[in-house]
């Protein structure tokens, strides 16, 4: 199943690169933080970093799927890794697993330009506002559908305010569903991210 988002776009100044986040059809999305950035309230420094509490689920999560997938047949990429879609499509995952081909090709000084069979973000760093996204869901939604459309098997979205997972499939009904739910990821890797994170004596 595709949903169509709804976004407002006006026409704004072109940004510099160092607080573009990523760009979809050709439309800059910027840093959280990045007005305070260009007044020179902050450093770059101080908006593009991960949250403690999303770095810490992203390395949770990467040590897990390290531990749990066959590595011969999957690698795992992390750390915001960039995939190129085409032209003005240039998205980042925070944990992105690919088919191995056999090779170590893609390590490569650019993005990816395959798609990955599962991406997972952990919140995000978008600046919104009616310049960009008015709602985090059409940003969300929006995303997904480009990786989906791209050839990734399953998105999922892992919001810790709400402690609630989105998840989308192709050609299937999206969910959103709690941390305690059992996700199935690739293969026979089953994700619980509440038992995860009481497994590590992490509460929040």
């Amino acid at each position: 199943m595709v949903l169509a988002s709804k976004t407002k776009r006006k026409k704004i100044t072109i940004l510099p690169a160092f607080v573009v986040y990523e760009e979809i059809d050709g439309k800059a999305l910027p840093y959280k933080g990045f007005k305070e950035v260009l007044s020179k309230e902050k450093k770059i420094e101080e908006i593009m970093g991960s949250s403690a509490l999303q770095a810490y689920i992203v390395h949770l999560l990467n040590g897990f799927l390290f531990n749990s997938l066959d590595r011969k047949k999957y690698f795992i990429l992390t750390n915001e890794s960039g995939v190129n879609l085409s032209k003005g499509n240039n998205l980042a995952n925070d944990v992105a697993i690919f088919f191995r081909d056999g090779s170590n090709s893609f390590l490569k000084k650019e993005y990816m330009k395959s798609a990955p069979i599962l991406a997972i973000e952990v919140d995000t760093k978008i600046e919104f506002d009616e310049e960009t996204y008015e709602e985090p869901k059409d940003y969300f939604v929006n995303k997904s559908n480009k990786l989906l459309e791209f050839g990734t098997e399953k998105v999922i979205w892992i919001l810790t305010e709400s402690k609630k997972i989105f998840i989308a499939v192709p050609g299937k009904e999206w969910k959103i569903v709690d941390f305690d739910s059992d996700i199935l990821l690739v293969d026979n890797c089953i994700l619980n991210l509440d038992k995860l994170l009481k497994e590590e004596g992490v509460e929040f």
